[in-house]
């Protein structure tokens, strides 16, 4: 999969099926999306591609306004994101830079400029309440009209259910407020991971007995707390751990937000590589603890519930083998 920040240069410009969104999380309604586009791709034997967007426009709107609070919390980072665009079988993601620039586009310089001289789209699908240009002034209508004067098709998708229920990025995000992963699990068609690289900490959670990796988060994300987990990306076999997913409030004041996960019985040292951490259960919210000896001791009990947890799963799936 080829990866543009900004729109190609002329070059790599290509005819294109292409559809539009924040794809945070990459759902089943996304993945839904993304399927008939690259049917379509297939069917005109051209690329399929998607443009999303960094940082979320809504982030840009709230760090303007200067609300943070107002941004959506993060499903994915770009990575994972990208990473999702890959496995649906995309072949071409343009990460577009959302900033003042971009947002004060006029819908009609929107179609011009980026659909059709800068990304040459032949087919396009965007959901049924899709707006684009300043002020979202632009709508469905509009695309149409201007798909019969430059030659490109335009299709909607309506929404995806799953149940009752609509599967969007804000589902998603419920769902992992609540700590529920398996209905989480359900919308996404996949368990819910976070990956990133692992990064030099402050060595505290060693000095208490419960060394960590690190993986820095750089954006708000839609789940923290304390957790069971395990680990993809070092061995051959995923690693049973407990993680916290917060600003650490007994140790430090910046806000900045860390992953940070103990591996049970596990001493390798793996600064510098790559990691998938995947979500099993919630344990309790986040705390601010009144000193170390405190904070420890609520380490030490929330690694024996994560033990009991892996116990009790592995005990069930043996027992299930044996039947």
């Amino acid at each position: 999969m080829k990866v543009f920040r900004g729109l190609p240069n002329d070059r790599a410009r290509a005819p294109c099926a292409l559809t539009i969104g924040n794809f945070d999380g990459v759902h089943r309604g996304h993945q839904a999306l993304l399927e008939q586009v690259r049917g379509a791709a297939a069917r005109l034997g051209i690329e399929a591609a998607v443009m999303t967007f960094e940082p979320h426009p809504r982030e840009y709107f709230a760090l303007k306004a200067g609300d943070p609070s107002k941004a959506p919390a993060r499903i994915a980072n770009l990575r994972d994101k990208l990473q999702d665009l890959d496995n649906a079988g995309i072949d071409r993601v343009i990460v577009e830079h959302f900033n003042e620039h971009f947002a004060a586009m006029s819908p009609g310089d929107f179609i011009k400029r980026v659909l059709v001289d800068g990304l040459h789209v032949k087919w396009l699908m965007v959901g049924d309440d899709f707006r684009f240009g300043a002020r979202r002034a632009g709508d469905i209508a509009m695309l149409v009209e201007a798909g019969r004067e430059h030659g490109f098709e335009v299709h909607t998708l309506s929404a995806v259910m799953h149940g009752d229920q609509r599967i969007s990025s804000s589902a998603v995000r419920a769902a992992l407020a609540q700590g529920d992963f398996d209905a989480t699990g359900e919308l996404l068609g996949h368990p819910y991971a976070m990956s990133g690289h692992v990064i030099h900490g402050q060595k505290l959670g060693r000095t208490l007995g419960f060394p960590t990796l690190n993986l820095r988060v750089a954006h708000r994300p839609a789940v923290h707390g304390i957790f069971v987990v395990q680990v993809h990306g070092l061995e051959d076999h995923p690693l049973p751990a407990v993680a916290s997913l917060g600003v650490r409030p007994t140790v430090e004041d910046a806000g900045r937000t860390l992953l940070e996960v103990h591996i049970f019985d596990y001493a390798r040292q793996c600064y510098g590589e790559l990691v998938r951490v995947e979500f099993l259960a919630k344990l309790r919210d986040e705390e601010k603890y009144v000193d170390l000896p405190t904070l420890t001791a609520a380490i030490d009990n929330d690694a024996a519930q994560a033990r009991a947890f892996f116990a009790h799963r592995n005990g069930a799936l043996t027992a299930t083998d044996r039947i």
